[in-house]
């Protein structure tokens, strides 16, 4: 793989104007088809074939396509001492209602205080108005949510206490802004502090960015063909604009090297590419497969976007190691320093504080690594109380949630979440009837309405509250005992749906497929890590490492995002189970980037010592070279992740969050940390392969077939056999 690199390399060098001009047209290309061809993405959750997802689909056929619209919950309260049934307040709610009928997109509006079907609390102080949408609720436009809430606004210059809540207040994710250039700009102030050269920093970022544009704009033409949800390319820029920047990084770093060694630009340019170029088409491969592995937990929107951030990272790795080699034959030395441009200029070799730091932590690898384990560990502790939903709670100081505590205090928690029973066939009203003393009679259950059927009659619709909120385990409970004892009869079919049980389902659906997806990374990475390292103890090693920072970072979510620790620091403005699909993508991500900096950091050890160094020597050695680029690529990773934790989406934040923190954990404590004292402890046997399994193949990620020789067609220079890596790492 390193020769053929090395070739590519040299190939994007020589012929750089051509390969500049082809990732443009690429780039053009995927703007143009983004502009025109795009279509709108989704904000549910469903998998198809569940019991919840099929009766929707049943209940748009038999009622009507409004039945699945979007919704809102007008919630009124009257002043102290008064109740919305007097004359006088139950005209202004009549007016209200009149005014909420004549919003655009609305097609209904109930009334709270009417006699025939009122929806008021017990005390009649507190009421509620359904409005109905003719269209889904991602859908409903922008113009149509400020109506909504500007209608609320004007309904409180009556007097009454009126909020609002519902999925239609819930805008569409959009992508750019304030998280990705926070992350941009500290990745440009990292790049040129590592490099000492604005024109390698620049260069470095401009090639990153092209990769995930192009990534993120052809992900905005395939919503034109495939229905994705509205955080996929969020997601995919997240992801892709961090891994752009490092694996440019080490390529970059490595072209510096080599310019400094006395290689030609050309050629310098394709040995990083067969060398640096080799670790990042490892590294990147391992990140593919973890994303696209989220296909194993059988949930298609899951799958379109692990599939979706795959993509980005492909075009991260072909722009790593096509358009990198091409920019830097276009900027030659000007890469370097100034004052190490010259040809001849004196060159500073020195491990500084990196290689200091190897040598304490191996110096005492005992107390080290049990240092570091035990810390991992302690803030893995409130993994144990993490519970996840789709249902998430809106920020406390916003109408949504003052709309939720109305309709909690008037009601109950339940009502906020309502269960729908949907009857299907000639005998639903009759078996709806027996259906709802069946349900009445449930432990949890706060209300049931009687059979209403659809206009033909061949269905009917049960509305159950339950007595606890939506997230609790009594009403999850509640849903599997409707499914339980509300068996089906000839002539009628029964569904237990709504929003509720849909985020019930694909909870349980995405908290069993974690397990299984855990086993499948933790077995990718260890058969990997043996065909990279030639070892089966450096592969123990880097797996125990991945679980101990999986263990961290959920734990760590778990108590900011859900007990509230901390809150305020991540600007967490409401806590509750994290969201459902959030602990699989993080596994998945980080998983791939665990392995980015296993395959870095410890190859250049592993390196060294097969050159002869003594296990210990080699540790040093190799953890000096690369240390530095390690931490400069977790810095970038950490700054990009982080940038979309203070004002990001509700569904970004505690995922930005889990990947910025898994970062420290990884790289610092378990890479830099953990790792070095247990290859220290481990000596020589860390290294060892079994003779049983000296027959598997060798991933070349270090380049050593490069040392041996060149194809001499492939390089422009007189050198033909490539002379032996230096295994100094060179400062400036």
């Amino acid at each position: 793989m390193a020769v053929l690199l090395y070739r590519l390399g040299m190939a994007a060098a020589r012929h750089r104007v051509a390969v500049a001009l082809v990732w443009l047209v690429v780039f053009v290309a995927t703007g143009v088809g983004a502009a025109t061809l795009s279509g709108k993405t989704v904000s549910t959750f469903r998998i198809p074939g569940q019991e919840s997802t099929v009766a929707l689909d049943l209940m748009r056929d038999r009622f009507g396509a409004a039945s699945g619209g979007g919704s809102a919950q007008v919630v009124l309260r009257a002043p102290e001492g008064h109740t919305l049934t007097e004359t006088k307040i139950a005209e202004q709610v009549g007016g209200i209602v009149t005014t909420l009928k004549s919003l655009p997109g609305v097609a209904a509006a109930s009334n709270p205080v009417n006699p025939a079907n009122p929806t008021v609390s017990e005390d009649r102080r507190i009421g509620y108005s359904t409005v109905s949408y003719a269209v889904p609720a991602p859908e409903i436009t922008a113009d149509q949510r400020d109506a909504l809430t500007a209608a609320v606004e004007q309904a409180r210059a009556s007097g009454l206490t009126v909020e609002v809540r519902g999925d239609v207040l819930q805008p569409p994710s959009t992508v750019g802004g304030p998280a990705e250039i926070i992350g941009v700009l500290v990745a440009l102030v990292v790049l040129a502090v590592t490099y000492g050269s604005l024109v390698s920093a620049g260069m470095n970022l401009l090639t990153a960015i092209v990769g995930v544009g192009i990534g993120a704009l052809g992900i905005t033409t395939l919503t034109g063909f495939v229905q994705l949800q509205a955080t996929t390319p969020i997601l995919a820029i997240m992801l892709g604009l961090a891994v752009g920047i490092d694996y440019a990084l080490f390529i970059v770093t490595r072209f510096r090297q080599e310019l400094l060694s006395g290689r030609p630009v050309q050629e310098s340019a394709a040995m990083a590419v067969g060398t640096a170029g080799s670790a990042v088409v490892t590294a990147g491969l391992t990140v593919v497969i973890a994303l696209a592995g989220l296909s194993v937990a059988g949930i298609p929107f899951l799958t379109e976007m692990g599939l979706a951030a795959a993509a980005t990272i492909v075009i991260a790795v072909l722009i790593a190691i096509t358009l990198v080699p091409a920019m830097l034959a276009f900027v030659g030395r000007r890469a370097l320093p100034r004052k190490s441009r010259d040809e001849g200029a004196p060159v500073h070799v020195d491990h500084g504080f990196h290689r200091k730091w190897a040598e304490e932590v191996t110096r005492h690898p005992w107390i080290t690594l049990s240092a570091a384990v035990l810390a991992l560990l302690v803030i893995a502790i409130p993994v144990l109380w993490l519970r996840t939903s789709l249902v998430q709670h809106p920020a406390s100081d916003t109408t949504q949630a003052r709309a939720e505590k109305l309709v909690d205090a008037g009601f109950g928690p339940g009502y906020t979440a309502p269960l729908l029973v949907l009857v299907d066939g000639n005998k639903s009203l009759t078996r709806g009837a027996v259906l709802r003393d069946q349900a009445a009679a449930l432990p949890d259950v706060a209300v049931v309405t009687a059979p209403r059927p659809n206009q033909d009659r061949t269905a009917a619709l049960i509305t159950v509250i339950p007595s606890s909120a939506a997230d609790a385990t009594e009403t999850t409970n509640l849903v599997h005992a409707l499914r339980d004892q509300l068996a089906d009869v000839d002539g009628a079919a029964v569904y237990v749906t709504g929003t509720t049980a849909v985020s019930i389902d694909v909870s349980a659906k995405l908290d069993s497929a974690l397990p299984v997806y855990l086993a499948l990374v933790v077995g990718l990475a260890f058969v990997l890590l043996i065909l990279v390292f030639r070892s089966i103890l450096v592969p123990v090693v880097g797996v125990l490492g991945f679980l101990l920072t999986i263990g961290a970072v959920l734990g760590a979510t778990t108590a900011v995002f859900q007990w509230g620790w901390l809150s305020a620091v991540v600007n967490a403005k409401a806590t509750g189970p994290l969201m459902s699909l959030s602990p699989i993508i993080i596994v998945g991500i980080l998983f791939g980037l665990a392995m980015d900096y296993q395959v870095f950091l410890v190859s250049r050890m592993h390196e060294a010592h097969a050159h002869g160094a003594e296990p210990e020597e080699a540790i040093t050695t190799g953890f000096g070279q690369a240390a530095t680029v390690v931490v400069a690529a977790a810095t970038i990773m950490f700054a990009v992740f982080a940038g979309f934790v203070p004002e990001g989406d509700d569904t970004i934040k505690p995922i930005g969050f889990a990947l910025a923190t898994g970062i420290v954990f990884d790289a610092i404590v378990v890479r830099m940390i953990a790792v070095p004292a247990a290859l220290a402890l481990l000596g020589k046997s860390a290294w060892a392969l079994p003779k049983w399994l000296r027959w598997l193949p060798e991933l070349d990620v270090e380049g050593a077939a490069l040392e041996r020789t060149v194809p001499a067609q492939a390089t422009t220079s007189p050198v033909s056999p490539v002379q032996p890596r230096r295994h100094e790492d060179v400062h400036h």
